[in-house]
């Protein structure tokens, strides 16, 4: 059963919520299986094309997270410009902080698959 919740949070609360469930998700499962594929050896040959086709799956799941993050932004800068608290500021920072976050992780994603694009799996496997 799925629990829902009908709590809507202020924007400079959703962005950083937001901001910060993609810098854990990228910590906790990009990061790992990307430092392992970056490292000689650490993967075996027979099991690279597997880890590869992984990495591009946890990809395509991050920017999914990452379009979250950037809505979120979104919605916090079409508020009422009247309205400010004092969380704006310290969001968007943190934002910033995790939109540099993602572009470096993605920038070694590129560097791990050749240059190939990540999202496309049949790049992917052509580079194989």
């Amino acid at each position: 059963m799925q629990l829902r919740s009908n709590i809507s949070y202020p924007p400079d609360i959703t962005l950083l919520l937001r901001a910060y469930a993609e810098q854990r998700w990228l910590s906790a499962e990009v990061l790992p299986v990307l430092s392992e594929l970056e490292c000689p050896g650490a993967v075996a040959d027979e099991q690279l094309g597997a880890a590869l086709a992984y990495l591009e799956v946890l990809w395509m799941d991050a920017r999914t997270r990452a379009a979250a993050t950037e809505a979120a932004l979104e919605g916090m800068l079409a508020e009422d410009p009247r309205r400010h608290s004092g969380l704006d500021d310290r969001a968007q920072t943190y934002h910033e902080l995790v939109r540099a976050q993602r572009a470096a992780i993605g920038e070694r994603v590129r560097q791990v698959t050749g240059g190939v694009s990540p999202f496309r799996t049949r790049d992917l496997h052509a580079a194989l």
